[in-house]
């Protein structure tokens, strides 16, 4: 299973680690992963605990008020 957000899907990014030293700024790989939390959620009555991202965690904690 994929790392992935229940809500909105998001994944990995790409990029590059920074280089700080060198003439030659070797750019290194590296991936980015997105800040997954568990959360219990209530859809049409019944309880399901899913891995959703901090952004949607906030808009649902908002929604909720």
């Amino acid at each position: 299973m994929a790392r992935a957000c229940a809500i909105c899907g998001k994944t990995s990014m790409p990029g590059f680690n920074p280089q700080s030293s060198g003439m030659n700024r070797v750019r290194a790989h590296r991936r980015y992963q997105p800040n997954l939390q568990p959360l219990v959620v209530r859809t049409n009555g019944s309880v399901e605990r899913k891995l959703v991202c901090t952004r949607c965690r906030r808009t649902l904690a908002k929604e909720a008020r």
